[in-house]
């Protein structure tokens, strides 16, 4: 695959050198045209799915450019909209002649709205909120309409910032209330108690404020708020806009595909090489709002626990100050700047958590430790029989080196332990794997099989390619589970597609996985341009190739449809390929040949048993209800402004939350242990003891890990079972 992908690269080069491709083929040699030019002739000549830009894509782009400028419609004014809209149907075609008209338009009409929204909201902060009349807010900014003239505006205005408000009055209220308390708290205790506490800082004693004075301290916050925010915007250059307008058109294309500004390509070389200090979590953008969407294993979210994918972080504070940060609506590459951080240094993040609650959250800076993201595996019995759990957080690679240390050696050397303590059957457990190195998903398929294809790859113009296993080595023929979730993504999805598709292993998990079925590449711009004398052009990544199974039918959008469907907290949550913005579409090419494992596994009975248990499991039914209380408190968009009834509806919520706090007592009666080599290791490193302890009681608290031992249990039985009828008959 690497290969051929060199291949198309070489080829794009050689195009560009044949044309002549540089800054004199302009008679304005303008950055911006020339930055225009290369990423249209990339996307035409390399992407996976080209698109045709014509009148359709250029509503697209309209639409897509004019919400990421102003998501919450409170900067431009109908009157613009009717302006700009002579272009909407014109986008194509000043993209391809290179005009910018329609950006410079925006641009500078922006920059003039942002100026006079300065004076609105401080106007709008400056008198009270009256939180006792009634009145509601709604959170669906798609539907508004954009206003018609400054009062409607101001009343925008106003509107927004009375439920921004709203939420640090209740902040305000509910840290008097818990001061009140433990006032209280305190009076029972002795004086050399009392003095103790007050001199550690444990607690502080604070004045009784009016309702007045919070609602005052409740308007500066959110001015203070808005002023920072303003300054990050004011530090914006023309070349920050110019670069969301590039990726309005290039998202267009699949939401993979993206553009990075030079400063931007700077931090994702250095993200990419994984030589940063930070607290271990990649996030991503949507709307004005920053949300978590991977966190790294081994990093310090994974190793503090608290910081779960699809969070959104709402303010960020150092761990050495007072005054927190307001991110909402602030660039992702700003945000970042905050939250990463020297090693050893606290940052507190307040979030807004999957469930709709508020939490605040420090975590400790640390340096990513890679350790934490290799193969690890533990031993357990279940049923007088040992089975084996092998936990694998992604495809890693060196790609300096292939042999020197790859996920598929590794899991190889780790399945050899663990038949060296004789287990009966293995879990592989690729929950939260976000994929990584196609090669290694080859080569690990390939361990539990003769030989034969694994995955099948397609890239635009091409013939398909099929990645074999050639090694008829097997390295285990025994019972196999694969766990995977709504996270489980790209070389996660390969394997557990072939060894579906071959019968090989039982799928467990999410009704299907992400659905990332599609390889992306990063071409350095500037390698397209000779004599450039423009500056640095930056980078575009984009799709250039497509996974298929072996049976043909891609992992894309429908990701891997598990054998036994169990439901998680993400079960209702938008968050698989098929939520994104332009997807490429799911298709079906030729299968490939290959022959279904033959064994004396009965998949149809064992499946059937894990479906009857799984409809009747307690805790799984708890969880099930908690997904779905989730989704309708995320997709809830009417707020009451009223804070008697605002608060009503926080209490009702948090009352409504007790009763899936049974979710995390849940415990079973497994008792895990660690492999003899690791138990050498932990007398000598009592971290690492730490880290093992950790994911040990996690996995006896794990309904999904129960399920999977009950499943190879049973393929053990069902094994043993024909084995003798065969014996027998023959």
């Amino acid at each position: 695959m690497k290969r051929n992908y060199k291949l198309s690269l070489l080829v794009l080069l050689l195009a560009f050198a044949s044309c002549s491709f540089t800054t004199k083929k302009f008679q304005d040699p303008n950055k911006d045209k020339l930055l225009i030019q290369l990423v249209t002739y990339v996307l035409e000549q390399g992407h996976f799915s080209p698109q045709d830009i014509n009148d359709s894509f250029s509503e697209q782009v309209f639409t897509d450019y004019l919400e990421q400028l102003d998501p919450f419609k409170r900067y431009f004014y109908a009157s613009d909209i009717e302006e700009f809209e002579v272009y909407k149907n014109q986008l194509d075609d000043q993209i391809k002649a290179y005009d910018l008209s329609f950006f410079n338009l925006t641009h500078e009409r922006l920059l003039k709205r942002i100026s006079e929204s300065k004076d609105v909201y401080k106007e709008v902060l400056s008198r009270p909120f009256d939180f006792s009349v009634a009145e509601d807010f709604s959170t669906d900014y798609e539907k508004l309409e954009y206003v018609n003239s400054k009062k409607e505006m101001k009343e925008r205005w106003r509107q927004q910032l009375k439920f921004s408000t709203i939420a640090n009055y209740d902040d305000l209220i509910s840290d008097q209330e818990m001061a009140s308390k433990t006032s209280v708290a305190l009076g029972d205790m002795s004086d050399v108690e009392r003095r103790k506490l007050q001199e550690d800082n444990t607690i502080r004693k604070k004045e009784k404020k009016s309702v007045k004075k919070i609602e005052v301290e409740a308007r500066e916050v959110t001015k203070s708020s808005l002023d920072e925010l303003y300054d990050f915007i004011d530090d914006r250059q023309r070349k920050d806009w110019f670069s969301v307008y590039i990726n309005a058109i290039v998202e267009e294309f699949d939401p993979h595909t993206y553009y990075f500004a030079p400063e931007d390509k700077d931090r994702f070389d250095v993200a990419m090489s994984g030589n940063f200090e930070g607290i271990g979590a990649r996030l991503q953008k949507k709307m004005d709002a920053t949300i978590v969407n991977e966190i790294i294993s081994g990093g310090p979210a994974w190793r503090q626990n608290q910081l779960e994918v699809g969070d959104q972080i709402m303010k960020v504070r150092q761990g050495d100050e007072t005054e927190s940060i307001t991110i909402v609506g602030m660039r992702l590459e700003d945000a970042i700047k905050f939250i990463k951080g020297p090693k050893g240094t606290d940052v507190v993040l307040t979030l807004k958590k999957v469930d709709g609650t508020i939490e605040d959250v420090t975590i400790t800076r640390d340096v990513v430790e890679l350790e934490e993201t290799y193969a690890k595996s533990s031993t357990v019995i279940k049923d007088d029989k040992k089975f084996g759990v092998i936990n694998l957080p992604k495809f890693y690679v060196d790609f300096e080196d292939y042999k020197k240390r790859n996920a598929a050696s590794d899991i190889k050397l780790e399945i050899e332990r663990l038949k060296e303590e004789g287990v009966e059957g293995i879990v592989l457990d690729l929950r939260n794997n976000g994929g990584g190195s196609l090669q290694t998903v080859v080569d690990m398929g390939g361990l539990f099989i003769e030989e034969g294809p694994i995955v099948q790859v397609k890239t635009a113009g091409e013939p398909k390619e099929i990645l074999n296993d050639r090694d008829k080595s097997i390295v285990w023929d025994g019972p196999l589970v694969i766990l995977v979730n709504e996270l489980s993504a790209s070389a996660s999805e390969i394997l557990a597609a072939a060894m579906q598709d071959y019968k090989r292993a039982i799928v467990i998990g999410s009704e299907q996985t992400y659905g990332k079925g599609t390889v992306q590449n990063v071409l350095d711009l500037n390698r397209m341009v000779r004599q450039n004398s423009e500056g640095d052009m930056g980078a575009l990544k984009f799709t250039t190739q497509k996974f298929y199974r072996i049976n043909g039918g891609s992992t894309q959008l429908e990701g891997v449809k598990s054998d036994v469907v169990v439901p998680d907290r993400y079960s209702y949550i938008d968050i698989g390929e098929k939520d994104q913005e332009n997807p490429l579409a799911w298709d079906k090419i030729e299968p490939a040949e290959f022959k279904v494992w033959s064994s004396y596994y009965d998949f149809d009975t064992t499946i059937a048993n894990s479906k009857e248990r799984m409809a009747t499991n307690e805790q799984l039914k708890l969880i099930d209800a908690n997904a779905q209380w989730v989704k309708r408190i995320r997709d809830r968009e009417m707020y009451s402004l009223n804070y008697d009834d605002y608060k009503k509806t926080l209490e009702v919520n948090q009352e409504e939350s007790k009763s899936f706090e049974k979710i995390s007592d849940y415990t079973t009666n497994l008792t895990f242990q660690s492999l003899p080599y690791e138990m050498k290791l932990m007398d000598k490193d009592s971290v690492l003891l730490e880290k093992r302890d950790r994911w040990h009681t996690s996995l006896s608290k794990d309904v999904y890990i129960e399920e999977a031992l009950n499943v190879l249990n049973d393929l053990k039985m069902t094994y043993d079972i024909k084995k003798v009828a065969t014996s027998v008959k023959n």
